[in-house]
């Protein structure tokens, strides 16, 4: 109240200074009439759509997440992730771009991806090394348990159990998927530069012929590209060595996987991405918007509506859509926690297009996605053809 009665004093004080000859009186009704005039026009733009309060009653979870997109907080902004999504699988010549990181396979959201994958609301998974190796363990038929953060660490250790925050892996499952991952990767042809997706994309068919319904096996069955560039970082980084060891050394070639990467950006439109999480996964999915143009020797792409930076022919194609689960914060400097808002400034992110950043657990995030998604959305989407990029594997 005291600030607002300053304000109304300033603006007196400035009105009376100018009018110079005009009596007081005359210049304080002409101050009080004008501020009035001011404070009833300048809101209007800032109460255009209301919150509404949640009614609680039998309802489904697409319904639910609606109404929560209608309130505040990271509830509105997960219920604007579903908006996103969904705006992305309705629109033609997009590529839907998802980045998964952290141990998620573990906390039970493989078979998800896998759903999203079947449903090609996903065209491209770009993951940790973690998830698309912890995930064949449970697709194996061995599984993990629920645990608690509270164990003695040091019982599990002698006990051979390895624990993912309050979940339980058994070493001796580890070791078996291992074993099973370096038999896959003994079929491969010795001698020959692998991407980490036709690395995976080969062993994606390998497990389809155990009948493991991994997450690459699915993505493989789908022609949907699985990169993992930091792959060694992983189980997959001790198969290698074992495979190794029995003669047959595998070799991946990252500077091809960073090329065959972005050579997806010159035969699509547009391009969404999904990030849950941030780390690896979504530094490399970001860079598509902005290496494009290194490929191409700054030449723009035929069809796609590049921007020319100022003062540099360097071209730039910005994500249309975007979405970003996380639990890290900006103000570290962290990739994991950039706001899309920061990424802007790069060129990653366009600022015409439809984005949502919900600060939420993904386990919780996710599994509430998918289900409003399985909801709202009928019809099994037609994602654009990659089967190019496995064309040359042998």
């Amino acid at each position: 109240m005291n600030e607002d009665i300053s304000a109304t004093q300033r603006a007196i004080k400035d009105r009376t200074t100018s009018c110079g000859s005009v009596s007081l009186i005359k210049n304080l009704l002409y101050c009080t009439l004008n501020l009035r005039r001011e404070v009833t026009e300048m809101p209007d733009s800032y109460f255009k759509k209301k919150v509404k309060a949640i009614n609680v009653k039998e309802k489904s979870i697409s319904q639910l997440l609606a109404e929560m997109s209608e309130t505040a907080y990271q509830g509105r902004k997960l219920g604007e992730t579903v908006d996103v999504w969904e705006a992305m699988i309705k629109e033609k010549d997009l590529i839907i771009i998802m980045g998964f990181s952290g141990s998620m396979s573990t906390a039970g959201q493989w078979k998800i991806v896998n759903w999203l994958i079947e449903n090609r609301y996903i065209d491209i998974l770009v993951s940790t090394g973690a998830n698309v190796s912890e995930d064949i363990v449970d697709a194996m038929g061995l599984g993990y348990w629920q645990g608690t953060h509270n164990s003695d660490d040091e019982e599990l250790l002698k006990a051979d159990v390895n624990r993912y925050y309050d979940v339980y892996g058994k070493e001796t499952d580890y070791r078996e998927m291992e074993t099973l991952m370096t038999e896959g990767l003994m079929t491969l042809k010795k001698g020959y530069p692998y991407t980490s997706a036709e690395l995976l994309y080969v062993f994606g068919k390998y497990l389809n012929k155990k009948k493991v319904k991994s997450i690459v096996a699915t993505a493989a069955t789908h022609n949907v590209p699985v990169f993992s560039p930091a792959l060694a970082d992983s189980a997959y980084g001790e198969a290698f060595l074992m495979a190794k060891n029995r003669g047959h050394p595998i070799i991946l070639d990252q500077v091809k996987e960073f090329d065959q990467f972005v050579s997806i950006g010159e035969k699509t439109k547009n391009v969404g991405v999904i990030y849950i999480g941030g780390g690896v996964p979504k530094d490399f999915t970001q860079l598509l918007a902005i290496s494009v143009s290194p490929r191409t020797m700054d030449e723009g792409v035929p069809g796609r509506n590049g921007h020319l930076r100022k003062g540099l022919k360097e071209y730039y194609y910005p994500h249309k859509y975007a979405i970003q689960i996380t639990t890290d914060s900006p103000q570290w400097g962290g990739l994991s926690g950039c706001t899309l808002e920061e990424a802007i400034s790069w060129g990653k992110i366009d600022t015409g297009g439809k984005r949502a950043v919900c600060y939420c657990d993904a386990t919780i995030a996710l599994p509430l996605i998918a289900h409003a998604l399985n909801e709202r959305v009928r019809v099994k989407r037609k994602g654009p053809d990659l089967s190019w990029l496995f064309k040359q594997v042998p």
